[in-house]
Parts: C-alpha cells; sequence; structure tokens
C-alpha cells in the first residue's frame, strides 16, 4: 500500500504521531509512507513555523525511534495537495481539518482520469482539556506535546 500525508508539522506533537502511526499501519510492512512537509509560503502564514529542517529533523528522529525510516519518503511540499494528484498512491490519511483537501484532491485526480485515493480520516486527538491539540496551542503554552495542560 502506497500511503501518503503532509502537514506542516511545526512542533511534533501528539496528534501527528498518531497521524504518522497510522499511515505506517495502513501502509502494511511491505508498504510506503510519502510525507510531505510544507515550505516556503505555505509553511509561512504563522509566523512561528520552525524552520524546514528543524522540522523534518524532528520527523526523522520520530521515525528512527519507530523503526519507519526505511519506508518513508520525506519531501517539501510547496502547496496543500504536494505530488498527491499526480502521484502513485493508494491512500491519503489526513485529519478533521484535511478532509476537504482530501476530497478536492479526489477531484482532481478523478478530473485527470486517474484512480481517486482512499481516504482515511483520524480523529483529532484531544489535550486533557478536550480540545484538539496543535502547534499553536503548544506554542502558547496552554499545553504540551502530549496535550497536557500547562500551569
Amino acid at each position: 500500500m502506497r500511503v501518503c500525508i503532509g502537514g506542516t508539522f511545526n512542533i511534533l506533537h501528539k496528534g501527528h504521531k498518531y497521524l504518522i502511526d497510522k499511515a505506517f499501519e495502513t501502509a502494511g510492512k511491505t508498504g510506503s509512507v510519502f510525507i510531505g512537509v510544507t515550505k516556503g509560503e505555505i509553511s509561512q502564514k504563522n509566523k512561528n513555523v520552525k524552520k524546514h529542517d528543524e522540522r523534518v529533523n524532528a520527523i526523522k528522529k520520530y521515525l528512527s525511534e519507530k523503526r519507519y525510516d526505511k519506508q518513508a519518503v520525506i519531501r517539501p511540499i510547496f502547496d496543500k495537495y504536494g505530488p498527491s494528484i499526480d502521484g502513485k498512491f493508494d491512500v491519503i490519511i489526513v485529519s478533521p481539518e484535511t478532509i476537504k483537501t482530501a476530497e478536492e484532491i479526489n477531484n482532481k485526480r478523478k478530473n485527470k482520469g486517474k484512480k481517486p485515493l482512499k481516504i482515511i480520516q483520524i480523529p483529532s486527538i484531544l489535550a486533557e482539556d478536550n480540545i484538539p491539540i496543535s502547534s499553536t496551542r503548544i506554542i502558547n503554552k496552554e499545553i504540551d506535546e502530549n496535550g497536557k495542560i500547562m500551569n
């Protein structure tokens, strides 16, 4: 199974790790996972975004810890689609925030005569206060990377 995921991955948190884990679970032992990490204008919407290399290195460290690194391909993406429209993928895994983008990707694939991707939507991972974990909340020191409330 060829799986794709993408995002800014500004601060690698529990929600990102769940997304990555689901991608590798879906790909299976013989599949592959493409991880698109935003670069350029798309990632600069928020002035608090870390440098691309820092974000990629955090992902690589996690992949190595989980022993996923041999099945992974990490590449920069410069828009919300990356290579998902033209690429040879079977599945796209998204969060509730990005489900519409996955549907747009499938529409674009259909218009090009390509097979649509199977869309797997994971749930938002909630912090202790039952609000989704996000890099913004971590930056604002509301929560830590695991969703624990900061006092």
